[in-house]
C-alpha cells in the first residue's frame, strides 16, 4: 500500500507539473526564452553615464563603501541590475561638461573619471573588470564578470595636442565622441546653433586622423549634420554613433541621425547605438514635453522666480502633479531598430541606452539595466532570430571596435 500511495503521489505530481507547463501562456514562454538570449549572448551598451553620476556627487571607492556600484536604488546602474538584465560590456562614458571649455580643466576631469573606473575594477575585481579590447570583454563574460570599456563623451579633453589621443587611448578610452553640447576645438555640435567650423575644424581634420591611426573609434554623436558627413568622407575606419536614434520619428531633432546619414554610415560598415531618451524616440511626446516646459517657466517668471528658488519648489511640484510626464516605451526602440534594419541593414544597429544621462525621461519597460531581456521580448515578438539580436546585442559593436583595431595596426 505505501508503495501504491508513493507512486500515485509521484504520477500526480508528473500530472500537475504537466499541467503547469501548459498553463504557461506565449507571451510567458516568450519572456523565459527572451531572459534566456539575455544572457547567452553578451549585452554591450555603447553609453552608460554612471561615471559623471559618481563624480559629480564626489564619490569616493572604497571596500567599506560598496553601495554603489554594487546594489543601489540610486541611478540606473550597478552590478546586480545588470547581472540581472544580462548587460556584460558597458561602455563606461567619461562625460566631460561642455563648461570645461570655458573654464579649463578638461583633460584633468576625464582623468579623474577614468581613474574611478579604474579604483572600481580595484576595489571589486570579482566583479568588474577591464575591457580595453572586444578580447577582454569575451573573456570577462566567460568568467561571469562585467567589463567596463570606456568611450570619451566630447573632445574637449584633447586640448588642442594631438598627443593627448595616444594618452586616453594608453589609459583605456576606446572611442571619442568629438565634441558634446557646444561647438569645440574639433568641430560643430548638433545643439549649438554657432558654426564655427561649418562641420570639422582643421585640428579636427587632424584628430580624426589621428584616432584612426592610435585605434580609437570615432563617435559621431552630438556632432552638426555637416561635420558627420565629413567624417564619413575622410575617416579610415568604421565609425559609430553610441547613442543616438532614428529622426524620421523626432523630426528636425539635429541629435538624432536622418536616414541618408543612417544609410551612409552603414556603408562605411559602422554602427548606430539606439539611444533610450524618450524625447529621442518619440516627437510628439518631445513637444510635449517642450510645451510643458514652457509653461512652467511663464508660471515662474510671472512670480519673479527661478527653478533653483527655494520657493519654486512647491510650484514645480504642483506643475507636476497637474501635468504627469509622459514617457516612450520599449516598443518604440524597437521601432528605432526595425528602421535602422530597414535603411542600412541588420549589421549597423546596436544599443546605446544613455543609462544615467538622460534623467528621468527612460521608456516603460526599459527603466534600468535589468530590462534589457523586455527588449529582446519585443525583437522575438517581430521576428528576429538569435543570429540577429546577437548582432544587435553586441557582434556589431564588435566588429567595428576590431576593424578600427586592424586599420589602426595597418597604419
Amino acid at each position: 500500500m505505501k508503495n501504491l500511495s508513493f507512486l500515485t503521489f509521484i504520477l500526480v505530481s508528473i500530472f500537475l507539473f504537466s499541467c503547469e507547463e501548459k498553463q504557461l501562456t506565449e507571451d510567458e514562454k516568450l519572456e523565459i526564452q527572451a531572459n534566456e538570449i539575455a544572457h547567452k549572448y553578451i549585452i554591450t551598451d555603447g553609453h552608460v553615464d554612471l561615471p559623471y553620476r559618481l563624480g559629480v556627487r564626489n564619490f569616493k571607492l572604497t571596500k567599506e563603501f560598496i553601495g554603489i556600484p554594487i546594489e543601489t536604488d540610486k541611478g540606473d546602474f550597478d552590478y546586480v541590475r545588470a547581472k540581472k538584465g544580462g548587460l556584460d560590456a558597458p561602455f563606461m562614458s567619461i562625460y566631460v561638461p561642455a563648461s570645461f571649455q570655458e573654464t579649463g580643466g578638461a583633460k584633468m576631469f576625464a582623468d579623474s573619471l577614468i581613474d574611478m573606473v579604474q579604483s572600481i575594477i580595484k576595489v571589486h575585481p570579482d566583479k568588474f573588470t577591464k575591457g580595453d579590447t572586444p578580447a577582454d570583454c569575451e573573456k570577462a563574460f566567460a568568467e561571469g564578470k562585467i567589463a567596463l570599456p570606456m568611450g570619451m563623451e566630447n573632445g574637449a579633453p584633447i586640448m588642442d595636442d594631438l598627443a593627448n589621443v595616444q594618452h586616453f587611448y594608453d589609459r583605456g578610452v576606446r572611442y571619442i565622441t568629438l565634441t558634446h553640447s557646444k561647438v569645440n576645438q574639433i568641430c560643430d555640435s548638433s545643439y549649438d546653433t554657432i558654426r564655427t567650423w561649418n562641420g570639422l575644424s582643421p585640428f579636427g581634420v587632424e584628430v580624426v586622423e589621428e584616432m584612426n591611426k592610435v585605434g580609437i573609434m570615432v563617435d559621431i554623436s552630438h556632432v552638426s549634420d555637416s561635420t558627420f558627413y565629413q567624417v564619413m568622407k575622410m575617416a579610415k575606419a568604421p565609425c559609430i554613433a553610441s547613442h543616438s536614434s532614428c529622426r524620421k520619428f523626432v523630426p528636425d531633432f539635429e541629435r538624432n541621425m536622418n536616414d541618408d546619414m543612417i544609410k551612409l554610415l552603414g556603408k562605411n560598415n559602422g554602427v548606430i547605438c539606439i539611444n533610450f531618451g524618450s524625447t529621442f524616440l518619440d516627437g510628439d511626446l518631445r513637444n510635449k514635453r517642450d510645451e510643458d516646459r514652457e509653461k512652467l517657466s511663464a508660471i515662474l517668471t510671472e512670480k519673479g522666480l527661478e527653478a533653483s528658488d527655494s520657493l519654486a519648489k512647491p510650484i514645480i511640484e504642483q506643475f507636476r502633479k497637474d501635468n504627469p510626464r509622459l514617457f516612450s516605451d520599449v516598443e518604440m526602440v524597437a521601432n528605432h531598430i526595425d528602421h535602422v534594419v530597414k535603411i542600412a541593414g541588420i549589421d549597423h544597429v546596436g544599443i546605446g541606452s544613455d543609462f544615467d544621462g538622460v534623467g528621468d525621461s527612460l521608456p516603460v519597460g526599459l527603466k534600468d539595466v535589468s530590462a534589457f531581456p523586455n527588449l529582446v521580448k519585443v525583437l522575438l515578438k517581430r521576428g528576429y532570430s538569435e543570429e540577429d539580436i546577437s548582432k544587435i546585442c553586441y557582434k556589431n559593436v564588435f566588429r567595428v571596435w576590431s576593424e578600427v583595431e586592424k586599420v589602426a595596426a595597418s597604419i
